[in-house]
């Protein structure tokens, strides 16, 4: 690795989660150095501007969030399972997901809405991502004998609806409940696709 890719990963990591609490406009050059201990010109040495540096931070947290799923899912074989680890994950994590300022994609999706076009690209893709694989999963599942024919678009939807929808309420209200009984709820209706 190259000195400048080294630094480029020392300031991603270094700010990423300030941005997923701060959010994009909250977040001022200061945050940067102060974080990094670097001058404006060596973060700017290395990043076109801060808009790169937000998305490289974005993605860095993405990935952080979504490896530890993606672990969990690839070590089960029957679909159902991998969809109950993948609601686990929110149910048992939620406070590792709190402290680090909440979903990124939730948080990012609110920030990029109307102003920063290059992080609600890559928002877009990592929803459509996340819905990917609950379809691919859910599939495979259909096609296996193990799950009821479904929509499969719809229920996907519905269930990162309900999880970013209930990691927001239960974050802003500090209520965990709020989250922990709509997985509960998630997984009831998870285990009624199941094949009699």
């Amino acid at each position: 690795m190259i000195r400048s890719e080294k630094t480029r990963n020392f300031i991603i990591e270094k700010t990423a989660k300030i941005f997923n609490k701060k959010g994009y406009t909250g977040t001022y050059l200061s945050d940067l150095t102060n974080a990094t201990g670097l001058t404006k010109g060596s973060i700017y040495g290395n990043f076109k501007d801060k808009n790169e540096v937000a998305v490289e931070a974005y993605k860095f947290n993405y990935k952080f969030q979504t490896e530890q799923i993606i672990s969990k899912i690839s070590q089960e074989k029957k679909a159902i399972d991998k969809l109950i680890v993948f609601l686990n994950h929110f149910q048992k994590s939620y406070k590792q997901i709190f402290e680090n300022g909440g979903c990124v994609i939730l948080n990012t999706a609110v920030d990029s809405d109307d102003g920063n076009e290059l992080l609600k690209i890559e928002v877009i893709k990592s929803i459509n991502k996340w819905q990917q694989t609950i379809v691919l999963i859910l599939d495979e599942g259909i096609n296996n004998k193990e799950l009821k024919k479904i929509n499969i678009n719809e229920f996907s939807y519905r269930m990162i609806a309900m999880i970013e929808g209930s990691i927001l309420l239960a974050k802003t209200l500090k209520q965990p409940e709020i989250l922990t009984k709509n997985i509960d709820y998630l997984k009831t209706e998870t285990y009624q696709l199941k094949k009699e």
